[in-house]
């Protein structure tokens, strides 16, 4: 039932139970979507209350949370990051199914969980992963960039379309001065593959990763140790990639062998490079500009057959909701 006032709404949902689940815990569902939204939103039992001076953003909330009482009562459970996924896509089509960013999610099998899309972006992300040998994938942190290339990598280790898993990412600090590390040269450069060793521990199990990682079947280096090989029947993924110079890019991309196929992911607003001097400068190059071979490789490669190409946006950040605002408002600091 609906109750329509000069700048309220009202909505009321049957069940108390699904609709406690909607709300969330201490209303924090209801906190997440007033916050993302802008309205006003109150509950009293199963009632829903928007207030809003926009006809249409109170269109939008109480669409929402229609369409999500309707996927809890099909059986299905709702985070809130799920109904603010859910927000993000009315606001670009205000007559979206947001149940089809479930039903239709595309899916990973790994070795120790299912991976699922966990909105378009994704999903596109992922069906360019399994269609193309080479892949290109640029956005914030917090997209899926990485984690999904593994998950996919893993996925068709299992199905034996590929013999070994080899991750590697630019040694660079970022912004700061480590020093010297101690131990051997595992122990040295372990802290820059941090974020790999923790993906691979989350989809097969640290032991399992340990034994895969011992006989040689999978392979976390840094970039440095991958010049020199040729590297068939491999899924090779690069990571940080806009840390790499262009000759340490061009030198990655000419690894791949017969049957392999390779991702590579970063962000371009995150480049711990210096730019190139102006002593140094080459025919075509401006002051300034940026010596990330990521960037380059963009450029030069674009409508190149065979290569996909991937931009996750800020509104695609599967994280906490803050990290998008914080990137659009580092990105809107930039340009002025």
């Amino acid at each position: 039932m609906q109750v329509k006032t000069a700048f309220s709404e009202t909505l009321a949902f049957e069940d108390a139970r699904l609709a406690s689940e909607l709300f969330g815990p201490l209303n924090a569902h209801i906190e997440l979507i007033a916050d993302a939204s802008g309205a006003e939103l109150e509950t009293r039992g199963t009632e829903l209350t928007v207030t809003d001076a926009r006809p249409e953003r109170r269109g939008l909330v109480l669409n929402l949370f229609t369409q999500g009482y309707g996927l809890l009562r099909s059986g299905r459970e709702i985070r809130g990051e799920d109904l603010l996924q859910g927000y993000e896509e009315l606001l670009r089509d205000p007559r979206a199914d947001i149940g089809r960013l479930f039903r239709d999610a595309a899916a990973i099998v790994s070795p120790r969980k299912t991976i699922l899309a966990r909105n378009t972006a994704q999903r596109r992300y992922m069906e360019l992963l399994r269609a193309h040998e080479l892949v290109f994938a640029t956005g914030p942190a917090g997209t899926g960039k990485t984690y999904l290339a593994v998950a996919m990598a893993l996925s068709m280790l299992a199905a034996k379309r590929v013999k070994k898993i080899v991750l590697t990412r630019p040694a660079v600090e970022a912004g700061e001065r480590l020093g010297f590390l101690p131990g051997d040269m595992e122990d040295k450069v372990n802290p820059y593959l941090r974020p790999l060793y923790d993906a691979l521990g989350d989809m097969l199990g640290m032991q399992s990763f340990a034994q895969k990682q011992e006989a040689g079947i999978i392979e976390v280096a840094p970039l440095a140790f991958m010049r020199g090989r040729t590297l068939n029947d491999a899924f090779l993924i690069l990571d940080e990639a806009q840390n790499t110079t262009r000759e340490q890019m061009k030198m990655f991309l000419t690894r791949m062998g017969f049957g392999s196929r390779a991702v590579i992911t970063g962000d371009v607003t995150q480049i711990d490079l210096p730019p190139v001097n102006r002593a140094f400068l080459r025919e075509g190059e401006e002051a300034g500009e940026t010596r990330s071979g990521l960037v380059h490789a963009l450029r030069v490669l674009n409508g190149v057959r065979g290569i996909g190409f991937h931009c996750f946006q800020s509104c695609d950040v599967v994280r906490h909701p803050l990290v998008g605002r914080i990137v659009d408002a580092y990105d809107s600091h930039e340009k002025e």
